[in-house]
């Protein structure tokens, strides 16, 4: 199921929307064949009927919750905002509007390079200055994204008007967050020093 239409705002458009990488549910894949192969042995063996349901029974619970999780997350990148999405009943929702994003950083381990995907750390001026995504697929192209379009966001509402007024527009949308109380005066004084330090 698509992100919600309905919680868009009225300009605003999907750019691009995915679930995680599908390596995220292999440990469920491996215990499932784990619960098999204890089941046959269980009744090669004729060792107690109730081990063989306790063991079926333990490992559907595991699986069920995993794969509820995987099928229930969502990552969403708009023109305005990047989102992340999960849960069924109790849900969860973190949102990113492109003008605070300071930085978009990737990695990869061996195996996760061999299997395409890897983690996403994206760095912006708020309380929460980190977050963290795990088992995002094609991490890099997904960082390429992200910058693509937050210039065009930029740019949109700078009316293209140069890099000196951008910086003024987010110094002043750090100014906001300052006095919204959404950023201590630590964490403004060092987004701003950075934003001046890139002008």
């Amino acid at each position: 199921m698509g992100y919600p239409k309905r919680l868009l705002s009225d300009d605003e458009v999907i750019v691009s929307e995915f679930r995680p990488h599908w390596s995220a549910i292999l440990k469920e894949g491996a215990l499932i064949l784990l619960a098999v192969v204890l089941v046959i042995l269980i009744r090669i063996y004729e060792w107690w009927d109730w081990l063989q349901i306790a063991v079926i029974v333990v490992a559907l619970l595991i699986v069920a919750r995993e794969l509820t999780r995987y099928f229930t997350t969502q990552h969403v990148i708009t023109n305005e905002r990047v989102i992340h999405r999960t849960g069924l009943i109790s849900k969860h929702g973190k949102e990113i509007p492109h003008e605070v994003i300071n930085d978009v950083e990737f990695r990869q381990g061996m195996m996760e390079r061999i299997l395409g995907s890897g983690d996403l750390l994206i760095e912006s001026a708020g309380t929460h200055g980190q977050s963290r995504y795990t088992d995002i697929p094609s991490p890099e192209d997904v960082q390429k994204l992200i910058y693509e379009v937050r210039e065009k966001r930029i740019e949109a509402t700078q009316g293209g008007s140069g890099a000196v007024e951008s910086a003024a527009s987010q110094l002043q949308t750090l100014s906001e967050l300052h006095d919204a109380g959404k950023l201590t005066d630590a964490e403004f004084e060092e987004q701003k020093r950075r934003l001046l330090g890139n002008a």
